[in-house]
């Protein structure tokens, strides 16, 4: 694919996604640029799962337009828009329950962009990916014997596995204790470093958001209502008011 660092890594153009009578995104704009960790946040049911659905293609909306490096993936097939380097994680894991952890890492290598084709040198490019994420231990294991944490990790790292230009991360950080929230932060800055690619997360952890995120997008009722800087949104009165709240946004 050609490139064209003068746009947007990732764009959407009025974004509209309805069930029945449920509007769950109504002409949302958004895009992400190339290198940076983008946030999304709102509260429950404001639309931002379903947009990461839309982006990754298990849904189409009924309007708007998505482009990836400038071209046009609105109708695009989600293993090919796999191909073309957007990876994900789904806010409940789902992993391959009868596949070890590396053979569920393996596995992904072989649907991604390095043009792996034999399962051999798959598992040798998954050892590496579950070293990076702190997994290497439990290669052997099956996803059922992985805690909460590590079950997070193994989602990162299939994702990985497809070596894609930008990760969308849905709500990586929900159910960690502190320690583990400051490992999954640290892993993020790693993620953006070690393989070069755009980070785009959902996340109610607002520790995780506002440590990690230059630039934040808030819905709500399926609206943006807010962008900009930790700071700005921190402070906009439409977002304390529909989500963060008088008391966190004076902290």
């Amino acid at each position: 694919m050609i490139m064209d660092a003068s746009r947007p890594l990732l764009q959407g153009k009025g974004i509209t996604k309805r069930f029945g009578g449920l509007t769950a995104l109504s002409g949302v704009d958004f895009h992400v640029e190339r290198g940076e960790i983008l946030g999304l946040i709102g509260p429950n049911g404001s639309g931002k799962t379903t947009l990461f659905n839309v982006i990754s293609g298990l849904l189409r909306p009924e309007e708007g337009r998505l482009s990836f490096h400038g071209r046009d993936i609105t109708n695009l097939a989600p293993h090919k828009r796999a191909r073309l380097g957007i990876g994900r994680t789904f806010q409940i894991v789902r992993p391959l329950a009868t596949m070890t952890v590396a053979q569920n890492v393996a596995t992904a290598v072989l649907y991604g962009r390095e043009g792996i084709a034999g399962f051999r040198e798959a598992e040798e490019r998954a050892h590496y990916i579950l070293s990076f994420t702190g997994l290497s231990e439990k290669a052997d294991r099956l996803p059922s014997e992985l805690g909460l944490g590590e079950r997070k990790r193994l989602e990162i790292a299939r994702a990985l596995a497809l070596h894609p230009e930008i990760i969308l991360l849905d709500e990586v950080f929900a159910g960690l204790n502190p320690a583990e929230i400051s490992q999954a932060i640290d892993l993020t800055f790693r993620i953006k470093e070690a393989f070069g690619a755009t980070i785009f997360m959902i996340e109610h952890v607002m520790k995780a958001v506002m440590g990690t995120c230059s630039r934040i997008i808030v819905l709500n009722f399926g609206t943006k209502i807010a962008e900009g800087s930790p700071r700005e949104v921190a402070s906009h009165p439409e977002v304390i008011s529909a989500y963060l709240g008088a008391a966190y946004a004076g902290n």
